[in-house]
């Protein structure tokens, strides 16, 4: 005997009529905070004046008196080119000089009781005065064969010796007034409305563990094409015992702080082919929303626009989210 079951087999709907719950992720609420940028930037230390010490003119150095790594005063005498010529011309003038002024004081004598025209007596005086022209000549001549400093400073190595034939192209010696240091630094274009005259910023050097610092005194009127970066220059302050000009800095510039700083995880941020984006979590729901991002560390990176104080973004499942899941907060990391 063969029995068959009367009853009805119920089918159950696709999916085990269970809902997907939507996935846990984490957040980061947005608050503001004071933030104060500092970048770090190559520089390099210069002398308040600096120049190479050339002769005005020609000739062979009788006299020498470079003092190699010594201070001197403005003016000292560093080197005497021969002059004996310009001498001997000088003492020929003046010959000619005792001469005319002879002939112009008889013409003057004659004049009074008219023995001379006016004319004659006038060819005597301006003898004398050409002749006394050409001896201010010799004499500037004279002059241009001494050797001075422009400025007080620090000597550096002479690169002549006595004896030597110069022309107005020879270095006798490089001469530095180390007495005022000034720092040479740039910073990239974006900075450049941040940098204003007084500001401090503060320096090393390579083999100097002293931080120095340094007052902003005047910046390049132009930006510079190729790097995009503008020249500063700033006055060492305080003591500037053990700099030397032309020695690398590390040049750190603190510039004003902000009040109301928004900064992020690193890991909150969705870069895009049009810029970067960050995940929202509104009533639940995931909202992709464009922020324009600043400067970053090695955890953090700052949003400059795009977030509002109490905005929360995603840090975590942001691979797998997509626009408008569900989504729910199981924690919020910065709380």
């Amino acid at each position: 005997m063969v029995l068959f079951s009367c009853g009805t087999k119920t089918k159950e709907p696709a999916g085990g009529g269970k809902k997907r719950p939507a996935p846990k992720v984490d957040g980061f609420v947005i608050k503001t905070e004071a933030f104060s940028e500092t970048i770090e930037v190559p520089g390099s230390v210069v002398a308040n004046e600096v120049t190479e010490i050339h002769p005005e003119v020609s000739g062979r150095i009788v006299s020498l008196n470079v003092r190699e790594g010594q201070y001197v005063g403005s003016g000292a005498v560093l080197a005497k080119i021969y002059d004996g010529d310009l001498q001997a011309q000088l003492r020929k003038l003046q010959s000619q000089l005792n001469t005319a002024r002879l002939n112009e004081n008889r013409a003057a004598q004659l004049l009074k009781i008219q023995g001379i025209s006016k004319e004659e007596y006038d060819g005597t005086l301006l003898n004398v005065r050409n002749i006394e022209a050409d001896m201010a000549i010799i004499r500037t001549d004279i002059s241009r064969t001494v050797v001075r400093t422009p400025f007080s400073g620090k000597m550096g190595l002479k690169g002549i010796s006595p004896g030597a034939y110069v022309t107005p192209a020879s270095v006798i010696a490089t001469i530095n007034q180390t007495s005022t240091l000034k720092l040479d630094f740039s910073v990239p274009e974006k900075y450049t409305s941040r940098i204003y005259n007084g500001q401090i910023v503060t320096f090393t050097t390579d083999g100097n563990d002293r931080e120095y610092a340094a007052r902003v005194a005047a910046t390049e009127s132009n930006i510079n094409e190729t790097n995009r970066s503008l020249t500063i220059r700033g006055i060492v302050n305080g003591g500037t015992a053990g700099l030397v000009p032309g020695s690398f800095a590390k040049v750190k510039v603190q510039f004003s702080p902000k009040s109301n700083a928004i900064f992020v995880p690193t890991n909150a941020i969705v870069p895009t082919a049009k810029g970067k984006q960050v995940i929202l979590a509104v009533d639940s729901i995931a909202v992709f929303n464009n922020v324009e991002t600043g400067i970053r560390d090695s955890s953090r990176i700052e949003i400059l626009s795009g977030l509002k104080s109490g905005d929360t973004v995603l840090v975590s499942g942001i691979m797998a989210t997509k626009p408008n899941d569900k989504i729910a907060i199981g924690r919020i990391v910065n709380q």
